[in-house]
C-alpha cells in the first residue's frame, strides 16, 4: 500500500495529515460546529406553542393573523375577528400577546394553531409595507419595500441601538403605524 500511495504522490500512514473535518472533528474536546444535523446542534424553533381549537365560524382552510398587547387582533384574510377568539384562546393558554399566528382547518370545525412573539412598536411617518434599517460603520441605509431612500426612522434606531452599534432592524406594518420589528445585532 505505501509503494502504491508513494507511486500516486499520496500520503499514507503516520505521514498523512488530516484534512477538513477529520483534522477537528466536532466532538466533546473538538472545535463545536453550529452546523444543523451534526449531533447537539437543533434546529431553531418557528413557533412558540402550538394548539388546536374549535372554531365553527371561519370560512376558509387557512388564516394568518397577529394579536397586538391589547387584544386586538389584526387579520390578514376576510374573516370576522370574533371567529378567530377560538384559535386566539388556544394561543394565549400559553404565550401572551403579541404574537403572530396562523392556522389551518383540520375538520368541519377543528383548526390547528400555531403562534410565535413577536415585538411591535410604534413608527409615526413610515410609509411602505417592509423597512429594513442596517447601521454599520460606514453608515446607515433604510430601505423601504426594498428601495433604498434617503429618510430616517428614529424609532427604529432606537430599537436597533439596543443591539449595539451594528445592527439591522426589520418592520412590517401591521396597521396604521403599528409595525412588527425584529432587531439583530451584525
Amino acid at each position: 500500500h505505501e509503494r502504491l500511495a508513494d507511486a500516486g504522490g499520496v500520503e499514507f500512514g503516520a505521514r498523512a495529515a488530516a484534512t477538513g473535518l477529520a483534522a477537528q472533528p466536532p466532538g466533546w474536546d473538538g472545535e463545536a460546529r453550529g452546523v444543523t444535523g451534526i449531533h447537539g446542534v437543533p434546529r431553531a424553533r418557528r413557533w412558540d406553542t402550538v394548539g388546536s381549537a374549535e372554531a365553527p365560524a371561519l370560512r376558509g382552510d387557512a388564516v394568518h393573523f397577529v394579536a397586538l398587547g391589547d387584544g386586538t387582533l389584526v387579520v390578514d384574510e376576510d374573516e370576522p375577528n370574533d371567529a378567530l377568539m377560538p384559535l386566539a384562546d388556544a394561543v394565549e393558554e400559553s404565550i401572551p400577546p403579541p404574537y403572530r399566528a396562523e392556522a389551518v382547518r383540520r375538520g368541519a370545525e377543528t383548526w390547528a394553531v400555531a403562534a410565535s412573539r413577536i415585538a411591535i412598536a410604534s413608527v409615526p411617518g413610515l410609509s411602505g409595507e417592509e423597512v429594513e434599517l442596517t447601521s454599520t460603520r460606514e453608515g446607515k441605509v433604510l430601505r423601504v419595500d426594498g428601495r433604498t431612500t434617503l429618510g430616517s426612522a428614529r424609532a427604529l434606531e432606537r430599537i436597533g441601538e439596543a443591539e449595539g452599534t451594528e445592527y439591522v432592524v426589520r418592520a412590517l406594518r401591521l396597521d396604521g403605524e403599528l409595525w412588527e420589528v425584529d432587531a439583530s445585532p451584525l
